[in-house]
């Protein structure tokens, strides 16, 4: 019989962090899976770390770099179960991870999209829970509202999320055209078509490290083309307009910081900022260099255990 889950792990030089995740995936208290670990070119000593592990349960392929949504793709074509959990290489499961997505699977049978509540390890001194708009601390179920319910945190989130394998191969994956918020992409177009299942007990921890919060990647300009994939959709989806403007907030920071006004400008025209708070369009008034001082007093107080973002 084909295993319950495959679980996918894309890899790309985390050697300082690959062990933990495998041995976090082979912790898990429910054991019915496979691991398929691509790696996507590494040049560290990621792969040979990987080969240290002799579970039968864990496959390994090597592809050439062709970025993280192609590997995630190829994963899933190499896999043998009906449902799929995804884990980036640098982040942790908790033991009862699986266990509870498959009784969520079980309990919500005809949804799109299995989510599990994660929290946040900054430079490992500094650990946030998600908040999620509107969601109950003690809330398990199908969710009314996925693109509102995500406006503080996303309920779904890469490395604690589990989806049929059909839905998946039915949506054709990851868009590889996309090189930055890939994950977001795909996970619009399951909430516009399927039920949403989501659990508040925490099960994940996503590692974000100092050179991870800070980079400023010239490949977020990518997430313009979401929102112009949606366009059409916003206007008869509220919520989802709300979203997307929310969306533009943050790559309007972006392209302000990095200088491209007319980029910013564009999608100033767009938003609604009636979808904004307060705090929000306030920093849509600030100069770039007050934005760049903020960005990294936000990394001073974090690493003092004070967590402030302008999505709280």
């Amino acid at each position: 019989m084909p295993p319950f889950f495959s679980v996918i792990i894309p890899l790309y030089n985390k050697e300082k962090h690959i062990e933990h995740t495998l041995k976090s995936v082979l912790a898990q208290t429910f054991s019915d899976f496979e691991v398929i670990v691509v790696n996507d070119g590494s040049t560290d000593n990621s792969l040979d770390l990987v080969y240290t592990f002799s579970d039968p349960r864990l496959q390994i392929f090597s592809t050439e770099n062709q970025g993280v949504s192609q590997a995630r793709n190829f994963g899933v074509s190499k896999s043998n179960g009906n449902f799929i959990a995804f884990l980036d290489a640098d982040d942790i499961w908790f033991p009862h991870h699986l266990q509870e997505l498959k009784n969520l699977v079980e309990d919500f049978p005809n949804c799109g999209l299995y989510c599990k509540a994660y929290e946040k390890d900054y430079f490992g001194t500094t650990t946030i829970k998600g908040s999620y708009k509107d969601i109950s601390h003690n809330f398990r179920g199908i969710v009314s509202d996925y693109f509102h319910n995500s406006l503080t945190d996303s309920i779904a989130w890469t490395s604690s999320v589990a989806l049929p394998k059909h839905i998946f191969l039915s949506l054709k994956g990851f868009d590889t055209a996309l090189r930055s918020g890939q994950d977001t992409d795909l996970w619009i177009r399951i909430a516009l078509n399927y039920q949403v299942a989501f659990d508040t007990k925490i099960s994940t921890k996503r590692i974000i490290t100092h050179n991870q919060h800070l980079s400023t990647s010239k490949n977020r300009k990518d997430r313009l083309k979401i929102i112009e994939k949606y366009k059409s959709h916003e206007a008869s989806n509220p919520s989802l307009k709300v979203y997307l403007d929310y969306i533009r907030f943050s790559i309007i920071l972006d392209r302000k910081k990095e200088n491209d006004m007319t980029t910013a400008k564009k999608l100033l025209d767009d938003i609604s900022l009636n979808n904004l708070s307060l705090k929000q369009r306030l920093f849509l008034k600030l100069p770039a260099t007050y934005l760049n001082i903020l960005k990294r007093l936000q990394t001073l107080l974090l690493k003092n255990n004070i967590y402030l973002s302008p999505f709280r």
